[in-house]
């Protein structure tokens, strides 16, 4: 199909309903706003409720129900709960306080700033126990909600949701192997579109007023952001230009209001190349006058195998790799090795002795652990892949380190999403109806109708069965990374394919073996009532 041809995939945003709410210009708001409501009484909750993991909504629903829904939502349909984020909801307030014209710094527009504050809510969460802790869970929905305000309030851009954000990148680097995207249906009407409002806005115009033929050169310079445009694989700004003879005969308009914002993440439509950076929220679509945008099907995980889908950066590849390595550790410390070793590391780095508060020592020594097991390790050995199998591939010379690395990195997205289904879904399975006691308690405790007393032996799916959908999910995510890798081993070394494959074969099923032998270890029953 060329690139002008139109698309005929299956569009979901052409289903009745959804296509309804796309087109409304608050139409994200029917997402947004139950979320709003329960993020509020899980605060609630958090503040004024039981201080018992078991029994209070803000534990229970955030860390046993939650995950388990959204590795679901985002293996069946993608970004789902970007797309009805609560936190982004006062952005068009904060919007009224920001600086025009001030965008996130330069240096600062990578997966960086992202990766640190993923790993320092997974250290966090360990480190403080927010799984047990209602309270803590409250604090932290409130302090999400200052930082999306602040930062919506000083960037024009959506920072907090592209640069920030945890969870959002989170749902980014699993988001690329779902079958939804958006895309464009009729590539030509982007191609005349003069305002762009898929990415500038669409506002409320003020009266017509025809003005003659314009022939003014050179052409008009358009800025667009996305992956696809002059370069796949560059990942920034795309200059795109426009003919000023394309005005001729036509209106000049002047708007005032904002009625529908643009993308926050300033993608253009018909560059995207991946989910990377999309947070579905279809705001493109409302803005399009054309009705062009749509949310198109596509084979699960197409993107993985696309070369240059990715920009080949650093931040990016090791983000996702690291990730996967952080599903293991994250699942580890809720097994009982995880209290030998971080005693035997405090011990021998003879903190016991050092008259250190409890909470500084294990601050010290799981801080040691997450760097060592989710940066250094998975750091040292894609790096240590990556050349080996440019060696073994015959093309030390021809590709360079980074390049191999992120040509690789796309093979370890089924993998980590395989570990987390496996970790997510045994406090989600276990605890499936514990929701069920809960919401009786807070309901009785503030006298809303009478639903009977509480019955806390609920629980969920026998541990039998938990046990067989994790090591399918291990396997499964552990067969589609192997695949993809000899497919980019095949793609790049050609006859030398099975011996450049070779190093990440090995470091892939090292990584299933361990998520394998953490699976078989007895797991805390988070957020069950005997076991909180």
């Amino acid at each position: 199909m060329s690139a002008a041809s139109p698309v005929t995939r299956f569009d979901a945003l052409r289903l009745p309903g959804l296509r309804r709410v796309a087109r409304m210009p608050r139409g994200r708001l029917v997402f947004q706003l139950p979320m709003l409501l329960f993020a509020l009484l899980l605060m609630y909750d958090g503040f004024s409720g039981p201080q018992r993991a078991g029994q209070n909504l803000a534990t229970v629903a955030p860390w046993v129900h939650y995950r388990g829904l959204v590795v679901l939502a985002l293996l069946l349909a993608g970004n789902l709960f970007c797309a009805a984020c609560p936190f982004a909801l006062p952005r068009t307030v904060a919007h009224r306080l920001s600086v025009r014209g001030r965008r996130w710094p330069r240096i600062l527009r990578g997966k960086w700033v992202a990766a640190v504050s993923l790993l320092a809510l997974f250290f966090v969460y360990e480190w403080l126990d927010l799984w047990a802790s209602p309270l803590l869970t409250a604090w932290l929905i409130a302090a999400y909600f200052a930082a999306a305000f602040a930062l919506e309030a000083f960037f024009t851009e959506s920072a907090f949701c592209k640069y920030v954000c945890p969870l959002g990148t989170f749902n980014f680097v699993y988001s690329t192997a779902s079958p939804l995207q958006i895309g464009v249906r009729q590539p030509d009407v982007c191609r005349t579109c003069v305002g762009k409002d898929c990415i500038n806005g669409r506002y409320a115009a003020q009266p017509v007023i025809r003005v003659s033929e314009i022939t003014t050169s050179p052409p008009i310079p358009v800025f667009v952001y996305g992956e696809g445009a002059a370069s796949p694989a560059s990942g920034g700004e795309v200059a795109a230009t426009i003919n000023a003879k394309s005005f001729d005969s036509a209106p000049s308009t002047q708007h005032s209001a904002l009625i529908v914002p643009g993308c926050g993440t300033l993608l253009f439509p018909p560059t995207i190349q991946s989910n990377l950076d999309c947070t579905l929220c279809l705001d493109c679509a409302r803005a399009c006058p054309h009705d062009n945008v749509g949310l198109f099907a596509r084979a699960p995980g197409a993107e993985l195998k696309k070369p240059n889908a990715w920009p080949a950066r650093w931040d990016v590849s090791l983000l996702v790799i690291c990730l996967a390595f952080l599903g293991l550790l994250n699942a580890f410390g809720m097994t009982p090795p995880v209290y030998d070793l971080l005693e035997g590391l405090a011990n021998s780095l003879g903190l016991p002795g050092a008259g250190l508060p409890p909470a500084a020592i294990d601050a010290i020594v799981l801080g040691l652990l997450f760097v060592a097991v989710g940066v250094v390790l998975p750091a040292g050995l894609s790096v240590g892949a990556a050349a080996l199998s440019r060696r073994l591939g015959g093309v030390s010379k021809r590709d360079s380190l980074r390049h191999t690395v992120a040509a690789f990195a796309p093979a370890f997205v089924p993998i980590g999403l395989g570990f987390w289904i496996a970790h997510y879904s045994f406090h989600f399975l276990t605890g499936l109806f514990t929701i069920v006691p809960v919401t009786q308690r807070f309901l009785t405790d503030h006298q809303i109708g009478w639903f009977g007393a509480p019955d806390w032996s609920l629980g969920g799916l026998p541990l039998g069965v938990v046990g067989m959908i994790q090591l399918s999910a291990l396997i499964a995510g552990y067969g589609v990374s192997m695949w993809l890798a000899l497919q980019t081993a095949q793609r790049l070394y050609r006859r030398n394919a099975m011996l450049g494959y070779l190093a990440w074969a090995l470091l892939l099923t090292g990584l299933m073996l361990a998520g394998w032998w953490l699976i078989q270890q007895p797991m805390e029953m988070r957020g069950s009532f005997l076991f909180d």
